[in-house]
């Protein structure tokens, strides 16, 4: 092996729970930015589980400890399979981000489930988990965490944009990185996509059939939310109680519903981003036809769509990333992007039994 060398497994969970993201890269460590996925897969969760994850905002601390076990369980199991498939035998660790349930950074509270200690035991892998915590412990948001990525691995671009469970920005201002979530996108989206019989709405074509609903719209550009600083941060219990509330009791069609949200989700991106600016756009939405054209319409500045494997695995590559710069014990937490009293580098480092 070369010395500078570096092979990882990167494992996410994303809030919008369109599946397990998995990749295999290699890193060199003299020069970060050119690393190599070598394998990736999304592994769809079960019916059982999806509700289980979307539930387990309201399950008491008992049900939360089994969970924690359960999922780590089932997370080294797919890693597993994920290994042999594609026939992979070297590997210096495993970076799991887990499933984010609980997300208070306010009162001090994040929880991502999936137990370290089992997946070490399941894949008998040096195992890097929990990014988040130490973070919020330091005072911080806990997120976004990926923002050191864009910084290491994308600097060519001016901006970075994800459109996953939730909108997020990262970009360079002066000396240091900026990063904070913008609205939901899938999260919500997907919902009611699954009211109409899909998983999500395949390029925005049901959005762009539907009626856009003005006094909601204008309703949903009041959320306080918006006139906040960064650094700030989005969770499930956020959308719970300030978007699906507003959105049910409007009584409209979710087709009506999805063109309405997918203009607010356009409204709220392009409000954060500089004209002529060169953005790299990644997440599920960046395959969202209607919701790119919408935001190319409300700001004129350039949106770079790259290849669907960094489309679809930005986020799991990132943490792989993280996983390297916590065993080497480089900073992975920015308090410029997550409000924390310090840099420090963040996750729980479990080795098999």
């Amino acid at each position: 092996m070369i010395e500078n060398e570096v092979f990882a497994i990167g494992v996410m969970s994303g809030t919008s729970l369109d599946g397990l993201d998995l990749v295999y890269v290699k890193f060199d460590k003299k020069k970060l930015s050119d690393f190599d996925i070598l394998a990736s897969e999304t592994v769809s969760y079960s019916d059982e589980w999806k509700n289980k994850l979307q539930n387990a905002i309201s399950f008491s601390d008992k049900e939360l400890k089994k969970l924690d076990f359960d999922y780590g369980r089932l997370l080294g199991g797919i890693i597993n399979n994920f290994i042999n498939t594609f026939n992979i035998d070297n590997i210096n660790f495993i970076a799991s981000h887990g499933h984010t349930v609980l997300h208070q950074p306010e009162k001090g509270i994040t929880l991502q489930v999936g137990d370290g200690q089992i997946i070490a035991d399941i894949t008998k892998q040096k195992i890097v988990c929990d990014f988040r915590t130490q973070d919020v412990k330091l005072g911080g948001q806990g997120a976004p965490l990926v923002p050191v990525g864009d910084e290491l691995l994308f600097s060519e671009y001016d901006y970075c944009l994800n459109l996953g469970g939730f909108a997020n920005v990262s970009f360079q201002k002066g000396n240091e990185r900026i990063a904070y979530d913008i609205c939901p996108v899938n999260i919500v989206l997907n919902k009611y996509a699954e009211q109409l019989g899909f998983e999500y709405d395949d390029k925005g074509k049901i959005a762009s059939n539907g009626i856009f609903l003005m006094a909601l719209e204008s309703d949903l550009r009041l959320l306080s939310y918006y006139k906040e600083k960064p650094p700030k941060s989005l969770g499930l219990e956020w959308v719970k109680k300030e978007i699906f509330p507003r959105l049910e009791s409007s009584n409209q069609k979710p087709e009506d519903l999805l063109r309405t949200f997918t203009d607010h989700i356009a409204w709220a991106v392009a409000n954060e981003l500089p004209k002529n600016a060169k953005i790299l756009v990644t997440g599920g939405g960046a395959f969202n036809d209607y919701l790119i054209s919408k935001i190319k319409q409300k700001k004129k500045t350039t949106l770079i769509i790259p290849s669907a494997k960094i489309i679809n695995f930005k986020e799991a590559l990132i943490f792989a990333l993280l996983g390297l710069l916590r065993i080497d014990n480089q900073v992975n937490c920015l308090k410029s992007v997550t409000g924390a009293r310090e840099n420090h580098s963040s996750g729980v480092i479990f080795m098999p039994k």
